[in-house]
């Protein structure tokens, strides 16, 4: 199981116990096509690789939750009378697939998915850390 070096799983995103269960998962080692299609699907921006674990953390289930979180955003209610809409995304810059446009492509999805729950956007917040 040493067809790639670490150098080229490095580049293409992949650790090497990744590498392993592509090979497990293929019954034979990757040709290089194949190698850089599991590192794109399974990149932070295609399958959220980094950030899912701690964004499993939040809470997501409780009174006031009148739909969690799915493909599109999250929504609270407020009171009798208002709801608010929420969505996070946690590889809006840089992408992965395009790193110098990976803002526009976070905030873009994340008006679609505002949208698509029926709500309309009043705030766009950069904040979202993760680490000490």
């Amino acid at each position: 199981m040493a067809a790639f070096s670490p150098e080229i799983l490095a580049a293409e995103g992949l650790t090497p116990a990744e590498y392993a269960l592509v090979c497990e998962r293929l019954g034979r080692e990757p040709n290089r096509a194949e190698l850089g299609m599991f590192g794109v699907m399974w990149s932070e921006h295609c399958c959220y690789k980094n950030s899912r674990p701690l964004l499993k953390q939040f809470p997501t289930t409780g009174s006031r939750v009148v739909a969690g979180p799915g493909e599109n955003a999250g929504v609270l209610r407020i009171d009798d009378r208002f709801t608010v809409c929420f969505k996070i995304e946690s590889h809006n810059r840089p992408s992965a697939v395009e790193p110098y446009q990976g803002a526009a492509t976070g905030v873009g999805g994340i008006l679609r998915d505002i949208f698509t729950m029926g709500a309309r956007p009043i705030a766009l917040l950069n904040s979202l850390r993760f680490g000490s």
